[in-house]
């Protein structure tokens, strides 16, 4: 009888043992996350914008409608894209759903949130409306700022997780990848006639807003947070198109962009680094990564062929004609708009937004190349890795 029991004692420790190596095999298959939370704009919004134009019966906007999402979705989503965004690259690698826009979602389907909850929307800006609108700056699409999108999110953290316990490993398990953001608040004051100098001085106030996004994510509890920096916009149709023909404009001749617009944008990437760095020190214990984004998309920008950008870089594949396809008055979807009929040819989509084809060379790059600091690779937090170590120890 005892050696009976010493059997069925023994086989069910083994059990045990070969059920937690699984489960600690499966998290670090998929990088240790068992959930992705985003904020930011129209390169993150899987399709909050849409849901809130449902919401406040606004004029819906032209990424509403098809050809947007025809790549991959076969319809539109709300996405600024013809299929997929980066963040929807990296739930699909580290296996998990696609990540759902936050608003439209409520009580008990909140649930269906915990395993990734986006709260990014498109035109969204780092600054608040206020702010910019004292400046003369008007957002068109929304007043849903960085800090509109983190007070959403705080207050949806009871339904993610059931309490604060709960909640600090809920957090610990997230990546959270906080934008891009901060493009907008230099894209609206770009097309609104303000100078790149005035810019320059929004530039602080912008990294200030990320980076006290950031500090307040880490105090709940977030453990892997990354923040990527902004595209260079210079290579976008939507300023080659305004500032076409202007002596002023400076071109570089290795891609056809506009060498003091992508200067702008280096120099926003330049303090945030610096800041990310400074926030290392401060949190040892976090994993704070910087996605490099701008050189990621300025390999195709350079090289379009060989990323079978074949039909270039710089035109856009939906748009209203002229030099790359740009027109402000004619919007991709719009009836007197075209839209090309390979798409994956293009780096660009519809003047400002990227293909698909573009967002998954982005992806590769920072998620699985060398275009993050630290490289990605898909590792645990340190702190998950201990949380494992201490279930298998105590057994």
């Amino acid at each position: 009888m005892a050696e009976s029991c010493s059997l069925i004692s023994s086989s069910f420790v083994t059990f045990i043992i070969i059920f937690q190596l699984l489960c600690t095999c499966t998290l670090y298959t998929n990088g240790c996350y068992t959930s992705i939370i985003s904020f930011g704009d129209s390169l993150a919004d899987t399709g909050n914008l849409k849901q809130l134009s449902y919401h406040t019966n606004q004029q819906p906007l032209h990424f509403f409608y098809p050809p947007y999402g025809e790549t991959f979705f076969h319809q539109p989503t709300g996405r600024c894209s013809n299929g997929r965004l980066v963040i929807d690259f990296v739930a699909e690698s580290i296996r998990l759903p696609l990540v759902q826009p936050f608003v439209g979602v409520k009580g008990r389907h909140m649930i269906e949130l915990r395993r990734g909850v986006n709260y990014a929307v498109a035109g969204a800006t780092a600054l608040d409306s206020s702010f910019l609108g004292a400046k003369g700056v008007h957002n068109p699409m929304t007043n849903s700022s960085l800090q509109v999108q983190l007070g959403w999110f705080k207050r949806s953290l009871p339904a993610l997780c059931d309490n604060e316990l709960n909640c600090k490993h809920f957090l610990r398990r997230s990546l959270i990848l906080m934008g891009e953001i901060g493009g907008n608040d230099y894209n609206h004051a770009l097309l609104a006639g303000k100078s790149l100098e005035e810019l320059e001085t929004y530039v602080p106030l912008v990294i200030e807003a990320i980076i006290s996004a950031v500090i307040e994510l880490i105090e709940l509890g977030a453990k892997t947070l990354l923040i990527p920096g902004n595209l260079p916009i210079g290579c976008s149709p939507v300023y080659l198109t305004k500032y076409y023909g202007s002596s002023d404009v400076e071109y570089d001749n290795s891609t056809g962009c506009i060498t003091q617009l992508n200067k702008f944008s280096e120099y926003h990437n330049e303090l945030l680094k610096i800041e990310l760095s400074q926030m290392r020190e401060r949190y040892p214990e976090v994993n704070i990564i910087y996605a490099d984004y701008y050189n990621a998309a300025m390999q195709f920008f350079r090289s379009p062929n060989k990323y079978g950008f074949i039909n270039g870089a710089l035109k856009a594949c939906c748009g209203g004609g002229g030099p790359f396809n740009y027109n402000a008055s004619i919007a991709c979807a719009d009836l007197s708009s075209n839209v090309c009929m390979q798409p994956h040819t293009y780096a660009n989509w519809d003047g400002l937004h990227l293909t698909e084809a573009a967002y998954k060379v982005i992806y590769k790059s920072v998620f699985q190349g060398p275009y993050a600091m630290p490289q990605f690779h898909s590792v645990c937090p340190t702190t998950i890795v201990q949380e494992i170590d201490g279930i298998s120890s105590s057994t």
